[in-house]
């Protein structure tokens, strides 16, 4: 009940999350694609479901810049019309004036009229301030983009080492079979032989069927880790797959915490992200303020109108002026407000970031090292273990001792393998967390991971 319930939790939290999501790159096919780090990478670039929203929202900001830019810009428009009108006189409040030869209704009558506009904003500190505030937003959105393919490499990475995590659980499983199966066709001979009691045929056909069950459950968790990596990269839904790499374990060797804690500072894209957004809100604070301050502008037309272009004349008219904000109702004093908030707000989000960046890099340190050890434990624990196994045997052979001891070696080499494969899975994913936590390069994660 517990696995099920585990196992709902992170099915809904992968939903939830647009970097666990993609959109599927087109029909599957026949051959089974063995798939690189690297590739995979690459594929969730392009399909991963958090990359695309990512990219459409810089798009997005884009417009933003654009339109705020629009307000700084001349604007021409050019038309031409074709007029017919009547005119009651009357209804003008006309009518009482009697002018000879002209009745109460006149027209229809007709006219064009070809002309072209132009308006231009030649100062408004509010709309320059704007436009600032667009184009610093338009950049913290680009850096949050980046940060997004961070995010997803390193949750395609984790991917992709559950898949090699549980496809090297499988080979030791199965060894762990053929092991057990060894041992009960052995037990069952001598028992028929007359050499060895019923109970160890018995014990040793439990080990087996244990055995065979752990191997089912391995098998099933591969299948549904390729599934959660296919899902996050992209691929045609019902492709088959391989993993290429096994990422063998190979040891880093980083900077300090000091240095790394800079490093990260200055490259990770979060962060950077975080003081654009705070610089933007500045800005946009200063816009705030300047809807107090006049505006200049000036427009004017142009054109030709009369009855026929053949019998038209040049038309214009221009203005210039200088509209001073007297008051406002408060609008200027809410929009000040509202914006003192964000900043506040962007400032409080990049501190938080910063601390969030000494956490992770400090964890990761901790992590890595932790990893580490576990290695080099569980590899000589494995060694041991191989070692009892093998005396058990030859002491199970030569009857000196029950199947009791040789089923207990083996479970006890069973637990020395699964530590040493969680071992090599933790150690992976604490250079991949490191990586992140570092902000390197998307394209270094793979030779980070690597030890390369």
């Amino acid at each position: 009940m517990l696995l099920l319930v585990v196992a709902t939790t992170a099915s809904r939290a992968q939903v939830m999350s647009p970097n666990y999501g993609s959109v599927p790159s087109g029909p599957a096919t026949n051959e089974v694609l063995r798939l690189t780090l690297s590739e995979a990478i690459n594929l969730a670039v392009r399909y991963n479901l958090g990359a695309i929203e990512s990219d459409e929202n810089s798009r997005a900001a884009r417009g933003q810049r654009l339109l705020a830019l629009s307000h700084l810009l001349p604007q021409v428009s050019a038309g031409i019309n074709e007029n017919v009108d009547q005119v009651n006189l009357t209804a003008l409040g006309l009518g009482a004036i009697k002018i000879p030869g002209v009745p109460a209704v006149v027209g229809p009558f007709s006219y064009s009229t070809a002309s072209a506009s132009l308006s231009q904003t030649l100062f408004s500190y509010e709309s320059i301030q704007r436009f600032r505030a667009a184009r610093t937003s338009e950049q913290a959105v680009q850096l949050s983009y980046k940060d997004t393919l961070d995010v997803i490499t390193l949750t395609v990475g984790n991917a992709y080492l559950q898949v090699i995590e549980a496809s090297s659980r499988i080979e030791a499983e199965e060894a762990q079979v053929q092991n057990a199966r060894a041992l009960y066709d052995q037990a069952v001979n001598e028992f028929q032989a007359g050499t060895r009691p019923r109970i160890d045929v018995t014990r040793t056909e439990v080990q087996l069927h244990t055995e065979e069950y752990n191997l089912s459950v391995a098998r099933n968790n591969f299948a549904v880790a390729k599934l959660t990596l296919a899902r996050a990269i992209g691929l045609p839904l019902g492709q088959t797959f391989e993993i290429a790499d096994q990422l063998p374990y190979a040891d880093i060797h980083p900077p300090t915490v000091e240095d790394a804690l800079k490093m990260a500072y200055d490259s990770r894209n979060d962060f950077r992200s975080a003081l654009n957004s705070e610089k933007s809100a500045e800005q946009g604070l200063s816009a705030a303020k300047g809807e107090r301050y006049p505006v200049v502008a000036v427009s004017g037309d142009y054109g030709d109108q009369g009855p026929t272009f053949g019998q038209s004349h040049g038309i214009f008219s221009f203005q210039a002026g200088i509209d001073v904000p007297v008051y406002t109702g408060g609008r200027i004093k809410g929009d000040i407000t509202q914006a003192e908030a964000t900043l506040h707000q962007r400032k409080a989000e990049a501190e938080n970031i910063r601390g969030q960046i000494d956490y992770d890099v400090r964890t990761a340190f901790l992590n890595l090292n932790a990893a580490r050890e576990q290695v080099d434990v569980a590899h000589q624990n494995v060694g041991l273990a191989n070692d009892n196994v093998a005396r058990s045997k030859e002491r199970f052979a030569a009857g000196v001792t029950d199947s009791v001891e040789v089923v207990q070696s083996e479970q006890s080499l069973a637990s020395a393998n699964d530590q040493y494969i969680t071992s090599l899975y933790s150690h992976n994913l604490a250079k991949l967390a490191l990586a992140r936590a570092l902000g390197i390069a998307r394209g270094s994660f793979s030779q980070y991971l690597g030890g390369r």
